[in-house]
């Protein structure tokens, strides 16, 4: 499903930042990735595709800490959990 015409968005409920790899330190890589993939009506995501990347091993980082450790309250339809395909972003920031 797709968000929108009853389905509501997936929330998401643990999501820490992904790492910067040295590579992209070392460059002062910064910006936004973004992803498109599937919230699954158990709350992990998944089939992921890099709409915008940005990487130096940065896109890689996102879709493996977004696959392992965050965490989605997920989207619905008529009450009931579904799979949902969402764009999702990603911001790198150097401090």
């Amino acid at each position: 499903y797709t968000i929108g015409g009853g389905v509501t968005a997936p929330i998401a409920i643990n999501q820490p930042l992904p790492l910067y790899t040295e590579e992209a330190r070392k460059a002062r890589i910064v910006g936004i990735v973004l992803l498109q993939a599937v919230i699954r009506r158990d709350g992990t995501v998944d089939s992921f595709k890099v709409v915008r990347g940005l990487g130096y091993g940065l896109d890689e980082s996102a879709i493996n800490t977004i696959a392992t450790k965050w965490r989605f309250k997920p989207g619905t339809l008529s009450g009931r959990p579904v799979d949902v395909l969402a764009n999702i972003e990603v911001t790198f920031r150097l401090y």
